[in-house]
């Protein structure tokens, strides 16, 4: 297929496919699908070989956010029968942090809801950071703690925060769909705010919303603008009680679809196999390690994933390996200049995007499952 082929050729050499190429791998079929993985799989090899980074969420403090984004379970308004908890202390988040290491995570994520940090919020995460650095030897560390203020992204870093994380989740076009209490430029000016403070970015999306292909590679596109060192896929968990709990358009193998565009659109940076997954990929899950590079072990934010002893099975008899705290996740190139992908994106015209995908018709509503163990409760964590 002269498509693949020349993606390929262009990730091998950093080089960026234009928006029509990208657009044209989400338009591809269900009978090309193996083609499409195994072309973005050369690529992701050549950067990453068959390293898997594992990274594990702790939820430090659960549910009554204040902002009202559409997707999210811990939304102003949402009604789903979530985990809430106010602030984990330190020692409580270090020990939810260590059954992840212990697991095998290279990068613990530490994650508040709310629509940004206090100052005083910044002094509890930066005891939290010391607690796991001290006990965790070699652990990176990744906050995700909302819109940032001045000062606080060179705060976290202090610290000891290794990165931030902060995703621009869907289009500029059509963020005002999914969220009315702050726009698009906040995030991206929250992603920069960090990336000046001398942290390593990680920024990704939500995919499943009711979005069209346009965009999605808009989305991407953003996010390679931004030049961040990790992007991690979301596929959209349709909670009950949110607002998009209807929203079941995502298919195993457009997932695959979309993991394959982001990669050719982002060769030499980690992405991140994240949130949804096990909903949407399900037995297809093994296939998306040879697009992506990087996945959250166990549970996540407020649903319940896979037990981490099957991720390591699954990534073992797939052919992959466990990446240790000693190998560098990125490429040279990158790693020196935190960042620093040379090749610019030829233009395009603007193509008529493909119409999202229809709702499956057997929408595995059995697959979400509401988190009810590790951190904020007295159970073990999954890891």
């Amino acid at each position: 297929m002269d498509l693949l082929n020349a993606l390929v050729e262009k990730g091998l050499r950093r080089e960026l496919p234009t928006r029509e190429e990208a657009l044209a791998v989400l338009a591809t079929s269900d009978d090309e699908l193996l083609d499409v993985v195994a072309a973005a799989g050369k690529v992701r090899r050549q950067w990453f070989g068959r390293r898997v980074k594992l990274n594990y969420l702790v939820n430090l403090k659960s549910g009554l956010c204040p902002e009202d984004c559409s997707y999210c379970s811990q939304r102003l308004g949402s009604k789903a029968e979530i985990l809430k908890y106010t602030w984990l202390k330190p020692d409580e988040a270090s020990q939810a942090a260590a059954a992840g290491v212990a697991g095998g995570a290279k990068r613990v994520c530490l994650v508040a809801s709310g629509r940004g940090p206090t100052d005083k919020d910044v002094d509890r995460v930066s005891e939290t950071i010391s607690a796991i650095k001290e006990q965790n030897e070699g652990v990176e560390v990744c906050a995700c703690l909302g819109l940032l203020s001045d000062g606080q992204a060179e705060r976290l870093r202090a610290a000891g925060a290794d990165a931030y994380n902060h995703n621009l989740n869907t289009s500029e076009a059509t963020y005002g769909d999914i969220c009315s209490t702050h726009d698009f430029s906040d995030r991206v000016s929250t992603v920069q705010q960090a990336q000046a403070a001398g942290m390593s970015a990680c920024s990704g999306l939500i995919a499943g919303m009711g979005e069209s292909d346009a965009d999605l590679v808009d989305v991407v596109f953003a996010l390679r603008d931004l030049d961040p060192d990790s992007v991690p896929v979301n596929f959209l968990i349709p909670f009950e009680g949110t607002p998009l709990a209807k929203e079941w358009n995502l298919t195993p193998q457009r997932a695959l679809r979309i993991l394959a565009m982001v990669r050719f659109v982002c060769p030499d940076i980690e992405v991140r196999l994240a949130g949804g997954r096990e909903v949407h990929l399900r037995s297809l899950q093994p296939l998306a390690l040879h697009l992506v590079n990087s996945i959250f072990l166990g549970d996540y934010l407020t649903s319940e994933g896979q037990a981490g002893k099957d991720d390591l099975a699954m990534i073992a008899d797939a052919g992959f390996e466990v990446e240790d705290t000693d190998t560098t996740t990125l490429p040279e190139h990158r790693r020196a200049g935190c960042g620093g992908a040379d090749a610019e994106a030829a233009t395009a015209g603007d193509a008529e995007a493909p119409t999202a995908a229809a709702p499956s018709e057997e929408a595995r509503r059995d697959l979400v499952a509401v988190r009810r163990r590790g951190a904020g409760t007295d159970l073990p964590p999954n890891a």
